[in-house]
């Protein structure tokens, strides 16, 4: 699917020296850029969705750990002492 862009000059200047400098075309850099920003803003949104669903998760049970029962389990991580998840509560 071909899809025009109307940059400004001092952007499209940007992108011309940015890929000579990388040894790519400006088409290359601007795709890289598109699609890091759509993954980037796509993980957000899903990290958005996740919490939101655990929010009305925990609304719904009243069932959570606290934030030091979180940190004293991510801190055998890598021990030998490493510690299963902890189970919620109310």
């Amino acid at each position: 699917m071909a899809t025009s862009l109307k940059i400004d000059d001092a952007l499209k200047g940007r992108v011309q020296q940015l890929a000579s400098q990388r040894r790519r075309s400006p088409h290359w850099i601007m795709l890289e850029a598109i699609q890091q920003y759509v993954e980037r803003e796509e993980a957000r949104e899903s990290f958005k969705q996740e919490a939101l669903a655990s929010w009305a998760a925990y609304k719904e049970t009243g069932r959570h750990l606290t934030g030091q029962e979180v940190r004293d389990w991510l801190n055998t991580w890598g021990t030998d002492d490493e510690k299963a998840v902890p189970e919620c509560h109310d």
